[in-house]
């Protein structure tokens, strides 16, 4: 349940002002897939996808194409990566290793993707080698904020569950315990 909370939290906070790629969303999609099933992959994808038709729509007002959904691919993508992470973390363990390579599989699994869409489905950038380089230079500073809010929200999200549990034990009369 705790995984679809903080996939609706990553939803609502893209549609409010925020400091630009500094959302949960990233975290929220590795969280999901490390917790629920891959029958539930579509989730979060479509939920995603949704919301990126809604904010380009009415909120940006940019017409919709293949770019729009080069994110649907990185949101699966994401899940995905989660996943991966399973074995590794749950409510009762906490990996700081595998929840911080998590984080920056994210982020730069993000930047390829999105700064690969950019290039190929736009004409912001001729579509050479030189003109992929500096796509992807020019993304570096953008970079910065998915990697901080990804590396930030996904220990947060990964940490509360495994406090909660922390703190329950320690807060449970002695002789009570399941």
């Amino acid at each position: 349940m705790l995984a679809y909370l903080f996939l609706l939290l990553a939803v609502a906070v893209r549609f409010l002002p925020h400091t630009f790629h500094f959302t949960p969303v990233g975290a929220a999609l590795l969280f999901f897939g490390a917790r629920r099933s891959r029958r539930e992959m579509w989730v979060p994808v479509l939920l995603l996808a949704a919301s990126d038709i809604a904010l380009n729509l009415f909120v940006y007002h940019y017409p919709l194409g293949v770019s729009t959904f080069v994110s649907t691919a990185w949101y699966a993508a994401a899940v995905l990566i989660g996943g991966l992470m399973k074995n590794s973390t749950s409510e009762h363990k906490f990996n700081l290793p595998v929840v911080a390579g998590g984080a920056l599989a994210s982020s730069t699994s993000f930047f390829v993707v999105s700064n690969l869409g950019v290039w190929a489905f736009s004409t912001m950038y001729p579509h050479t080698l030189a003109g992929l380089g500096t796509c992807f230079v020019m993304a570096i500073p953008f970079f910065r904020g998915t990697f901080a809010s990804d590396m930030i929200y996904t220990l947060a999200i990964f940490a509360a569950p495994v406090a909660v549990e922390a703190v329950r034990r320690l807060t449970e009369p002695e002789g009570t315990a399941a």
